[in-house]
């Protein structure tokens, strides 16, 4: 399969992007719900310790795709798409990448205010922070709720593959 998307089908770069930021976008959710509602100091910074990196190679694979768009167009639309599914598709593919993009910027300005990042990654004395205290705070958990919900791409998907049978999926590897 070619490096590069064709009219009909995702490229192999193009696919493993995806498959990667999904997987790792699921284990994000675990992580930091279990650090939220950790009552451990020490079990939280544990999962703290491994959420900060996978967030940070999300982000940048969600920065990576965005750039690669630009070299590799994603295929045509299916045929029989209408209009408007073309347009959601879009616009759901869009607030994605803003949602994750906007979850890096404020998981990084949280680590950098709450002096989170100098207590799990460089041995700073101290307990953690109240992260709540920060205003990231706040963004990350509406874009975390914005993410979630944006899980009709997934609803979407699983309603060509199941009910239409279109193979819509194949075009992303599956199938």
């Amino acid at each position: 399969m070619p490096a590069r998307s064709s009219g009909d089908r995702y490229g192999t770069v193009a696919i493993a992007i995806h498959w990667l930021s999904a997987a790792a976008i699921v284990v994000l959710f675990v992580l930091g719900l279990a650090a939220a509602y950790s009552g451990d100091p020490g079990a939280k910074a544990a999962l703290l310790r491994a959420h900060v990196p996978l967030g940070l190679f999300v982000l940048l694979l969600t920065l990576l795709r965005i750039v690669w768009w630009f070299v590799d167009r994603p295929p045509a639309p299916p045929a029989g798409a209408s209009r408007w599914q073309s347009s959601a598709e879009r616009a759901v593919r869009l607030l994605l990448y803003a949602a994750i993009v906007v979850l890096g910027a404020s998981g990084i300005g949280l680590l950098a205010l709450s002096g989170a990042g100098a207590v799990l990654f460089f041995g700073a004395p101290g307990p953690l922070a109240d992260f709540w205290r920060f205003a990231p705070m706040a963004v990350h958990f509406v874009m975390a709720l914005a993410l979630l919900a944006l899980v009709v791409h997934v609803a979407a998907a699983l309603y060509h593959h199941l009910w239409r049978r279109d193979r819509l999926l194949a075009r992303m590897g599956v199938g």
